[in-house]
């Protein structure tokens, strides 16, 4: 049980000590939820943060099933094998792609202002989440992050289910995570404060943790 997500990124940093100081890691917070555990990742290791944004991609009839994400970046992955299999029309596809995208652009302006993503190429980066429960999302960050071309991701979160994160290493080099849960039914029962956090608390954590590239 974590006291909040405060608590949570200073149990997590300890995990991921061996990235410590590394002049090539880049820390990357999915928001809104990942930013505070993702400061404090960052303030341990050193390490500079930028929020990475990402949007799944929702089939028509059914938007809890995704079919593919957006990211930061201008990156689209599509999921070709659920896009073949349900039939999904291409013009469906297109009209979903640009909702979200739109809907990611308006996060990235409001958490970044005008400047640009921090580079990733050639950088080993951990993608922080306040917890993972299918990972779904997570493996969606995971493949539009491959291709911005980093030397390794890692996948790093305070609680999440053992079955997802035996998932997940199957798609990232790395999963970290404080407690590989064998009972899991919502992320939010690991903490005692698990308040949801608007877009004004994001942005001051980003513009208050050294290293982000971010408009005040």
């Amino acid at each position: 049980m974590f006291r909040n997500r405060t608590e949570a990124g200073q149990k997590l940093a300890l995990k991921l000590q061996a990235y410590s100081g590394q002049p090539d890691v880049v820390v990357l917070a999915l928001p809104r939820g990942g930013v505070p555990v993702g400061c404090e990742v960052a303030k341990a290791l050193r390490a500079p943060i930028d929020v990475f944004v990402v949007r799944k991609l929702g089939v028509p009839w059914n938007p809890e099933l995704a079919m593919g994400a957006v990211a930061t970046g201008g990156v689209r992955v599509l999921d070709e094998e659920t896009v073949r299999s349900l039939a999904i029309p291409s013009e469906d596809i297109a009209r979903i792609a640009a909702q979200e995208e739109r809907e990611l652009e308006r996060r990235e302006r409001s958490y970044r202002g005008g400047n640009s993503p921090l580079p990733v190429a050639g950088k080993r980066v951990i993608l922080v989440d306040d917890g993972i429960a299918t990972g779904s999302t997570m493996r969606a960050g995971v493949a539009a992050l491959r291709r911005l071309q980093p030397a390794r991701i890692v996948i790093a979160a305070p609680v999440a289910p053992r079955v997802t994160c035996m998932m997940l290493r199957k798609v990232a080099d790395e999963v970290v995570c404080v407690i590989e849960a064998e009972d899991f039914f919502a992320i939010g029962e690991w903490y005692e404060d698990f308040s949801q956090l608007s877009d004004d608390e994001v942005r001051s954590l980003l513009g208050s943790s050294s290293g982000l590239i971010s408009a005040a």
